[in-house]
């Protein structure tokens, strides 16, 4: 008899963080790991890439407002006046959030290569729209941060 359990690997303990610009929090790896429960089968190189990608992004779509507060003194996001939970700026909680949401739904864009079993390529489909999930996530995080509303609306 066969078993549906596929071990993974886990992750090392210490894979070290990301910065970026002194204003925004670091990123620590084994953090992300935990919060987005991306295990082992993602090595740390493959994560590091995803997760600089993300903070290049998120970044790059808060540069106006980060520059803006900056220009009022504040010389890091945590010392940006907001609420606190769990003595965390929720600031800093949601940049965290879309940074995270952003790597992760990264990763599941690329997870499917081309050692996809017929399983893997079968998952695609609920993989991708999880992949849409987490950048709308990231999104709505991003927007949190501006102040302004998770609504996108065009004129056709």
């Amino acid at each position: 008899m066969t078993s549906g359990f596929i071990p993974t690997n886990p992750a090392s303990k210490d894979e070290g963080e990301i910065s970026s610009a002194p204003f925004w929090p670091v990123i620590k790896l084994a953090d992300l790991r935990a919060i987005m429960r991306t295990d082992g089968t993602i090595t740390t190189e493959r994560l590091r890439h995803a997760v600089i990608d993300a903070i290049a992004a998120v970044n790059s779509d808060l540069s106006g407002w980060a520059i803006n507060r900056q220009g009022d003194g504040y010389t890091a996001l945590a010392d940006v006046p907001s609420e606190s939970i769990a003595t965390e700026s929720v600031l800093v909680h949601w940049y965290r959030r879309a940074v995270y949401s952003m790597a992760r739904a990264n990763l599941y864009e690329r997870y499917l290569d081309s050692t996809a079993t017929a399983d893997a390529v079968k998952d695609a489909e609920p993989r991708n729209l999880t992949a849409d999930d987490l950048y709308r996530d990231a999104r709505f995080a991003i927007r949190d941060i501006l102040g302004t509303t998770h609504t996108t609306v065009e004129l056709i």
